[in-house]
């Protein structure tokens, strides 16, 4: 079993990476320092309640998303776990296309 702390630190990196943003510009987000948000990526602290709703908002992801290894997801063939895919995939499509529309724009 892996230590959940560890997977949950890492998810919510992955996450943060995925939404282009710098831990200084998360924990600005979520109210608290950067160095906490280090710790909580490492998997050396834990989150509160509190917080957990923040990241969940911030990252714009389910808090049992977070919970789940990179493999557990890819492996996961639930019907969530299929709709989760889509919708993220489709995200990424959609925000793509946002970005590349404001390059052009910029351009004119």
């Amino acid at each position: 079993m892996e230590n959940i702390k560890a997977v949950f630190g890492a998810n919510i990196k992955h996450y943060r990476k995925k939404q282009h943003l710098s831990q200084e510009r998360l924990s600005e987000k979520l109210g608290i320092t950067p160095k906490h948000l280090s710790t909580i990526e490492t998997g050396s602290t834990f989150v509160s309640a509190e917080l957990l709703e923040k990241l969940t908002r911030e990252l714009h992801v389910s808090a049992s998303t977070l919970f789940y290894s990179v493999d557990e997801i890819l492996n996961d063939d639930s019907l969530a776990g299929m709709i989760d895919r889509i919708i993220d995939k489709e995200c990424e499509k959609t925000s793509n296309t946002i970005k590349m529309q404001i390059r052009y724009l910029s351009f004119q």
